[in-house]
């Protein structure tokens, strides 16, 4: 009798492209595909990402980095299995700093990835915005909603450029039979964002550790719903890996919605600071309610956050604090000390302690 042994190939570690990969919530992309065992080549440009952001991966293995702009042809050797398509300014500070170029980013860029994709036969994902939304009219945000967007506005070079990128997936998926992901992100922070990219949560925390105004725009009663980072990562992970025929779009982001005073209160309260609020005039087109309905992501996927507010602003703060230290003198603590029992002692942080 004779006994034939089956030897499985080994299989191949998945390559990863992350457009937009040294950025905020790029970086993090990357370090979670790296833990979980894949190969990841990271796209960028540096105009909002850095070399900070990924400068522990860069003698990795199994990370390569390619400084390049979407808008040009993208063009690697390399077999690639994932494209996220993550690549534009995020922050109207940025945006609209070159608007036609983020026009350009977010249509070209999309073209670019996408005739990648239908090379190499890549499953692509489209990192789109709750912006697509703009000031809604319907609370809170389902993916049928169609949105509100005032198309000739400072904010429309993002979120008609966003939704046209949407567009090109499905088109692609239609006529080249692209496999596509499309999720919209809403408020999303956490450590690694930049100092000076003009959003609610940096904002704050940065004013208050530097001991500066809390600058709050309108009356402050306008409300968002802030996602942390690691959440939003394991979500656009989760969606991806999700069986073809669930292309989205799928909201990703924290139904708690809290006003953007609450947010500044939170922040003064736990970086201990005495920095004055100050209100100024709301931008035009600015939303005044922004919330996800996250049925499709919790039906579709099983995911939910998990991280709560005062957890995720604390590791942001810590982070802001060891970023700015060097920089002023009457750096405020990071994270207000609590009280023990004996005799008034308090828990320093780690900030405070500087471990």
């Amino acid at each position: 009798m004779t006994l034939q042994t089956r030897i499985e190939a080994p299989r191949r570690s998945p390559i990863v492209l992350v457009a937009g990969g040294a950025g905020f919530i790029g970086s993090h992309l990357c370090d979670a595909l790296l833990q979980h065992g894949s190969r990841v080549i990271c796209l960028d440009n540096l105009f909002t990402g850095t070399i900070d952001n990924i400068r522990p991966l860069l003698n990795h293995p199994n990370f390569r980095f390619i400084e390049h702009d979407v808008r040009e042809t993208v063009d690697i050797d390399d077999d690639i299995d994932r494209i996220y398509s993550l690549a534009c300014p995020a922050s109207p500070r940025h945006y609209q700093k070159d608007p036609v170029g983020t026009m350009k980013t977010c249509v070209l860029g999309a073209i670019n990835l996408l005739e990648l994709a239908r090379l190499k036969g890549a499953r692509v994902l489209q990192a789109s915005t709750s912006e697509v939304y703009g000031d809604p009219e319907v609370h809170p945000q389902p993916e049928s909603y169609l949105g509100n967007v005032n198309p000739i506005g400072p904010r429309a070079c993002y979120d008609e450029g966003k939704r046209a990128a949407e567009t090109l997936m499905f088109d692609y998926q239609r006529a080249h039979g692209v496999e596509i992901k499309v999720a919209r992100i809403f408020n999303t922070y956490g450590p690694r964002m930049l100092e000076n990219d003009g959003r609610v949560v940096s904002n704050f925390i940065v004013q208050a550790l530097r001991g500066e105004s809390i600058t709050i725009y309108g009356s402050g009663t306008q409300t968002r719903s802030f996602c942390f980072v690691d959440d939003l990562v394991c979500g656009l992970q989760l969606l991806m890996e999700s069986p073809a025929s669930i292309t989205g779009p799928c909201n990703l982001g924290n139904p708690h919605e809290v006003s953007i005073e609450t947010i500044a209160r939170e922040v003064l309260a736990y970086t201990a600071s005495n920095s004055p609020v100050r209100f100024e005039a709301l931008p035009k087109d600015d939303p005044k309610r922004r919330k996800p309905a996250i049925d499709t992501a919790a039906r579709a996927l099983g995911w939910r956050p998990r991280v709560a507010l005062k957890d995720g602003l604390q590791a942001t703060i810590a982070y802001f604090a060891l970023r700015i230290a060097g920089e002023s003198p009457a750096l405020v603590r990071a994270i207000a000390p609590r009280r023990t029992g004996r005799a008034g002692r308090s828990q320093l942080s780690i900030a405070d302690s500087g471990q």
